[in-house]
């Protein structure tokens, strides 16, 4: 969860995220040494007094400045297509859900069980519990066990949306007629707030996402429940 003033990333609740957040600092530091390198020459050449006749016509430092920037893309590339393929695999989910975007709430369907179906729409604010967060909470969550592969199946009914959790690392739009996917694995139990993130009319700032991942015995309980209350 995000709080006043923060500058970095929420903390990481995935293996992705974790991904990106190292990719993210990895990038940084890159842009960091290639900014100092710049001032440094640009302070240089602004005080320095004297020409070089030599650097006028010098070959070595051509090459150097020509095969040092295509080393540094190669460096951020890498890492980069490497997360971008790991973000793409969906091994043998144990869960599959699939949520429906709608002006404005979400739909939820769980498809391995039957009828266990359910709308999210976001909690007025005069209806909020003391320390639930204004324009995030839902009065319905979508729950998921922790540490198992989960796919959701992202779609919309009418316009477009966009199915976005930011401590998990998962940000993909809900088109209508067409079906995207996606996986991540919860790491740790907890409560995490997303929100949609296509502008999809008026309404656009309340449809909250909110995913709490819980054991896999309570998961199971929790079914059992829901199933009993359909």
């Amino acid at each position: 969860m995000a709080h006043p003033a923060q500058l970095g990333f929420q903390d990481a609740a995935s293996p992705i995220m974790e991904e990106l957040l190292h990719f993210h600092d990895h990038a940084l530091m890159i842009l960091f040494l290639i900014s100092t390198l710049v001032l440094y020459i640009i302070l240089a050449m602004v005080t320095a007094k004297l020409t070089n006749k030599n650097n006028i016509d010098a070959q070595e430092i051509e090459i150097i400045w020509t095969v040092l920037p295509a080393i540094i893309l190669i460096l951020i590339a890498l890492p980069s297509l490497r997360i971008l393929y790991l973000m793409d695999e969906i091994n043998e989910p144990h869960l599959t859900i699939k949520a429906i975007g709608h002006q404005w709430y979400w739909s939820y369907e769980y498809t391995d069980y039957e009828d266990l179906a359910f709308d999210s729409y976001m909690l007025p604010t005069q209806d909020l519990a003391p320390g639930q967060f204004r324009l995030l909470e839902t009065d319905h969550r979508m729950i998921i066990p922790a540490e198992t592969p989960i796919r959701v199946m992202i779609t919309a009914e009418d316009v477009i949306h966009s199915w976005a959790l930011p401590a998990l690392g998962v940000k993909m739009d809900a088109v209508p007629g067409r079906l995207n996917q996606t996986a991540f694995i919860v790491t740790r139990p907890g409560v995490y707030y997303g929100q949609c993130s296509e502008i999809c009319g008026a309404n656009h700032s309340f449809m909250p996402i909110v995913v709490e991942a819980v054991p896999l015995k309570h998961f199971e309980n929790w079914t059992s429940l829901a199933l009993k209350d359909a």
